[in-house]
């Protein structure tokens, strides 16, 4: 059964999304970024070609020529492209198909809209049974803020 991991009180959740993208590449798995929206699409897109500073993970959009060998996909509302474990989601709504991926992440703004959000597509995962994960962002930050000191 799929299992759920949010990452809530996100500062920047596109930042958070790239950090995971490459956590999972770095675990050989393939992902998608659910995008729902095309200008949200392409912010992922070029924040990709920067991430790491030093480093780039590798990743096309869905449709691409190149989809089948990519390890990171961005699209949205396709059916998921084949070999992909992973769903990361950017949108405010439950992404179709999650229930045939491994493992889906939400990225939760720190906005009340996002929270809201979250809220409900959190209620729903849980109400389905799905073993949901939670991981508080702020005080991740703070832990670091602590360790480099």
């Amino acid at each position: 059964m799929t299992t759920v991991d949010f990452y809530f009180n996100a500062a920047d959740p596109l930042q958070v999304a790239c950090r995971l993208a490459a956590k999972v590449l770095g675990q050989k798995k393939r992902m998608l970024l659910h995008a729902p929206e095309p200008e949200l699409a392409a912010r992922i897109d070029r924040m990709l070609w920067s991430w790491p500073a030093i480093g780039f993970v590798p990743h096309c959009a869905v449709h691409d020529p190149l989809a089948a060998e990519t390890p990171v996909l961005i699209g949205a509302g396709e059916e998921p492209p084949a070999g992909c474990d992973v769903l990361l989601n950017l949108g405010l709504e439950c992404p179709p198909n999650f229930e045939r991926f491994d493992r889906v992440l939400e990225v939760v703004g720190a906005g009340e809209d996002e929270r809201k959000a979250g809220r409900e597509r959190y209620r729903y995962y849980l109400e389905r049974g799905y073993k949901i994960a939670n991981h508080d962002l702020a005080k991740a930050g703070e832990a670091e803020g602590r360790r480099n000191e």
